[in-house]
């Protein structure tokens, strides 16, 4: 069995022809689709976070509008960029999203990928510290969150308050019990998973990865996992780590689905150099669904994760991703043994 859910990038073009024309055009169908693939029994409805783009940005309002309107499915990120997060301010926005939702929040966290703006998170206020580049600003945030993340007072309070305080140092509210457990990080490298297997938190690894060894991409993702939970035991912490990883994954079933996935695309890993690193790109997968069971069943790193992401063509419609969600749920899911 296998955690089955879909990543959302949340584009939208105000160009002629474009279905999703505005951004509230993008908000209103990502809350449409998460309703829809919760009735059709996905297990997750997750979103990037990108600023500076024509892509979701703030995630918290969207998270919590999601959990007003659905009763079972996780809703998550796939990550928010911690240069760009004031962790205090984020804890109070993630425990109210929380909350509404009845404890159904997955957070992805990360050091972000290359965004639209040079040093973007310069223009919302943060500098790395004297010797700190901006990855370790990014994970001096994330400790901070998921320091106070946990509840525990620190703040003195006035001893003259406006309101009745409670006794001892104050923490920041609203409190969502349980939240700090459902945090994941998301790594690009070896090094950030064992990382984030020390911080107690699951593991996010998408379709691009630090080329570490030159095997294909989802050898070296494999490793990875088992790296984070090497580290996760030795650690010592009490509860059973999570792990996902995203994949595009199409069944070609129609005429439409031909149209638009079956004429080729990434059927191999791809090699090329993002942010001064030699990155590997892991494949897709599109094919008629016997085929892709095939396909799948090679692909180790899929085998070690408990959590499946599938990433969705947003701009397609609300009713076209249903399809290409259900199409993997009854045609190729079984196949596997995920459901």
């Amino acid at each position: 069995m296998k955690k089955i859910g879909f990543l959302s990038f949340g584009h939208w073009n105000p160009e002629p022809g474009s279905p999703l024309q505005t951004a509230g055009d993008t908000l209103t169908q990502s809350i449409e689709l998460a309703v829809a693939a919760e009735e059709l029994g996905i297990d997750g409805a997750y979103y990037r976070v990108h600023h500076f783009a024509r892509q979701l940005a703030s995630p918290f309002p969207l998270l919590a509008a999601i959990g007003a309107r659905t009763s079972k499915i996780e809703i998550g990120t796939g990550v928010i960029d911690m240069r760009y997060e004031n962790p205090l301010y984020m804890i109070e926005d993630a425990g109210a999203a929380d909350l509404i939702s009845g404890g159904r929040l997955q957070l992805g966290i990360s050091r972000g990928s290359p965004e639209q703006v040079i040093d973007g998170w310069r223009h919302f206020g943060y500098e790395p510290a004297e010797g700190e580049d901006a990855a370790q600003m990014a994970r001096r945030h994330a400790e901070i969150f998921l320091e106070h993340l946990e509840g525990r007072g620190f703040a003195r309070p006035n001893p003259r308050p406006m309101f009745p305080n409670p006794p001892g140092l104050l923490r920041l509210e609203p409190h969502s019990e349980g939240l700090r457990d459902r945090i994941w990080w998301g790594s690009a490298s070896d090094a950030t998973a064992e990382w984030a297997g020390k911080m107690g938190v699951n593991l996010q690894s998408s379709t691009l990865k630090v080329d570490e060894g030159g095997e294909p991409f989802h050898v070296q993702q494999a490793r990875q996992i088992r790296l984070f939970r090497e580290a996760w035991k030795e650690a010592g912490h009490k509860r059973e780590p999570r792990v996902s990883v995203s994949r595009s994954i199409f069944a070609l079933m129609n005429d439409m689905d031909r149209a638009y996935f079956g004429r080729g695309g990434k059927e191999s890993d791809q090699i090329g150099h993002i942010d001064n690193f030699r990155g590997i790109f892991g494949r897709g997968y599109a094919d008629e669904p016997d085929k892709l069971v095939e396909a799948l069943k090679g692909d180790e790193a899929i085998a070690e994760a408990d959590t499946l992401l599938l990433t969705v063509p947003n701009m397609l419609g609300v009713e076209y991703n249903v399809h290409v969600l259900e199409s993997i749920l009854t045609h190729v899911a079984p196949g596997l043994g995920w459901r």
